[in-house]
């Protein structure tokens, strides 16, 4: 839930910053959001906005864009969860976007198709995330079935394979990016979990990294601290009385009633002046 309250809140906030940019009649080419929170394929663009491998995988311009990952993400993400751990899921979600924006990088670099639109591709969306995390699970638990409106219950591991090979054949379509970038999550899905069901933790330097990044934001235990001024030597001796004249009350009333008389207090006071003499 936390993943999807974050992607939601960069939506929303991105829509409002469009808003006052349209308001102060601000031009893309001055300020544009996808500039800053898009990953781009050139290697040049990238070097100069390296933190865009990250915020990418959480920033959607379009309402149905972010509508439907949202909704595969909370959908696979408790089958995910129910399975796992919400660490793993994390793991998975980032490892995942790394990934698709590697590959995305990587294909737009290397294959001659797309060097002409090379310089002004970017890539952006949670899609390559969750599509790590789809697989992933397919690939842990197979059998388990979900049911899909129209065709009743359906197995884990044909919704992956269907997905992949979508994802395939629109290569050739007008999103080459987006499609090679859920391929690329696809791929650190499943090798993170063929490593985590052979007992391996591919990713544990990953998480105590997350670990102490997330430590910084948790909120610190308060202590109070008292300083406690020494009594003096009147206030000693009163109180060395006080607890003397207590004593001899506890001895006196044994003296008449017997020991078993005491109350649970009266004994604790006996037994702690017994231990100091």
């Amino acid at each position: 839930m936390k993943l999807l309250y974050i992607n939601i809140a960069v939506f929303l906030t991105v829509k409002i910053v469009g808003v006052f940019l349209f308001l102060f009649a601000v031009p893309e080419s001055q300020f544009s959001m996808v500039d800053w929170l898009a990953v781009p394929a050139g290697i040049d663009q990238l070097l100069t906005r390296p933190w865009t491998i990250i915020t990418y995988m959480f920033y959607h311009e379009g309402f149905f864009h972010i509508l439907f990952n949202m909704l595969w993400l909370f959908w696979f993400g408790q089958i995910f969860i129910n399975y796992l751990n919400e660490k793993k899921l994390l793991t998975v979600y980032i490892l995942g976007g790394f990934g698709g924006a590697a590959l995305y990088i990587l294909a737009f670099n290397a294959f001659p198709v797309f060097q002409e639109i090379l310089p002004v591709s970017k890539a952006l969306g949670a899609s390559a995330s969750v599509i790590a995390v789809v697989i992933a699970i397919s690939v842990y638990a197979p059998n388990h079935s979900i049911n899909l409106l129209l065709f009743g219950p359906v197995k884990l591991k044909y919704i992956a394979l269907i997905t992949i090979f979508i994802d395939i054949l629109s290569i050739t379509g007008t999103n080459s990016g987006g499609h090679i970038a859920h391929l690329g999550g696809a791929l650190v899905g499943f090798l993170y979990i063929r490593q985590f069901q052979k007992g391996k933790n591919p990713a544990r330097g990953f998480e105590k990294f997350m670990d102490k990044v997330f430590s910084i934001f948790k909120p610190r235990p308060k202590f109070r601290v008292t300083h406690k001024r020494p009594m003096t030597d009147y206030e000693y001796n009163k109180e060395k009385v006080k607890k003397q004249k207590e004593v001899d009350r506890v001895l006196e009333k044994i003296a008449k009633s017997g020991y078993d008389s005491l109350s649970k207090d009266e004994k604790e006071t006996l037994f702690k002046q017994g231990g100091k003499s």
